[in-house]
């Protein structure tokens, strides 16, 4: 097992291990007052292993409830936000106890959020179960629900007691979810780890993720030290991710966000190489990684639509808007341009 232990406005552990879940009970007993938690998890989560970190829970001493809700991003919305609020006050949880979220990013994201807001703020444990949430959603305090014109418009920053990236649960994700995680790491070479690229033109991680599941976090626990509430050095972890969320809207978020973060970081290269702003050679390197490693590299919906989508983005400050643009091979750089030439960027990195 490895720990990474994240110092932001609340100092937390981030496990990284093989059979955690069923370590769930000790690690909540040690770290909270009540003995009271609620379990937030999807249609798709829960069936395989609610019932195991209930049984964690309840084993050392705690009175459990659940909360199950439909899987999909169209459902991490204000409806099932308010629902899940309605339902921690008629079980009578209190400031003393806790939700868990069990699932992945969007399960972790709607659990955060109503833990950030129900009773003006209670604790929640990160019980990530997809490759994509243990290696960034879960980690770093950002919760978030979506709202009709644009994705995690909605959220507060709020930090998680404990994460608990139990690596057993990979082996039950289709090869798409799986694949969607691999956006993220991706990213993470891109951002500034140009040997985690290496190793993943080399290798095929899937056996044995936990090093690379840990050297992820470890980069995002550094970059969310330096800036907790997302001003500055932590908007790296934004790589592909403004037009990436315009894909996500234009689908009605039928396509999932690792895909749509995927195309997002083709197209910013693309346009970096065409603008001058990167080497050519980036450009099909980073293309021959999203191939290998499952992902799509292109969307039919037009400029202007994806344009339209993005001026919602919460990188967007007046009117200029921050990009993270590659610069070389794992080394990107923020850059903000003005909000009438991100059009361009996207025509460009459209072109083929």
């Amino acid at each position: 097992m490895t720990t990474v232990t994240v110092k932001a406005s609340q100092t937390y552990e981030v496990k990284i291990g093989h059979r955690l879940l069923d370590t769930l009970g000790q690690e909540a007993a040690a770290l909270l007052k009540g003995r009271q938690a609620a379990i937030v998890s999807d249609s798709n989560v829960a069936p395989l292993y609610l019932d195991r970190v209930r049984a964690s829970l309840e084993g050392a001493g705690f009175q459990v409830c659940s909360f199950v809700f439909p899987a999909g991003e169209e459902h991490k919305n204000g409806q099932t936000y308010l629902d899940l609020l309605e339902f921690l006050a008629q079980r009578h949880i209190t400031r003393a106890d806790a939700l868990v979220a069990l699932g992945g990013g969007v399960v972790g994201d709607l659990t955060g959020f109503a833990a950030a807001t129900f009773l003006r703020g209670i604790a929640f444990v990160q019980l990530p179960t997809t490759l994509l949430a243990a290696v960034d959603a879960s980690v770093g305090g950002k919760t978030a629900i979506d709202l009709k014109n644009g994705k995690n418009l909605a959220g507060a920053f709020y930090q998680p007691k404990a994460v608990l990236c139990d690596l057993d649960t990979l082996a039950t994700l289709p090869q798409a979810v799986f694949a969607d995680g691999c956006a993220e790491v991706i990213k993470y070479g891109m951002i500034g780890d140009p040997g985690l690229l290496e190793q993943l033109e080399t290798t095929d991680f899937q056996a044995d993720p936990e090093a690379i599941v840990a050297r992820c976090i470890a980069q995002k626990r550094d970059l969310v030290e330096q800036d907790e509430f997302d001003t500055g050095a932590r908007q790296l972890l934004n790589l592909g991710h403004t037009v990436g969320h315009g894909i996500e809207a234009c689908s009605s978020y039928q396509l999932s966000h690792g895909k749509a973060v995927a195309i997002g970081m083709i197209l910013v290269t693309r346009a970096a190489v065409a603008l001058g702003k990167c080497p050519a050679e980036v450009l099909p390197r980073l293309q021959g990684l999203v191939r290998k490693y499952g992902l799509p590299e292109a969307t039919e919906y037009p400029a202007r639509d994806l344009y339209e989508k993005t001026l919602s983005d919460k990188k967007r400050a007046g009117n200029t808007i921050s990009l993270v643009v590659p610069t070389a091979w794992g080394k990107s750089q923020l850059t903000p341009i003005p909000v009438a030439e991100l059009l361009d960027w996207i025509e460009k990195g459209l072109s083929l």
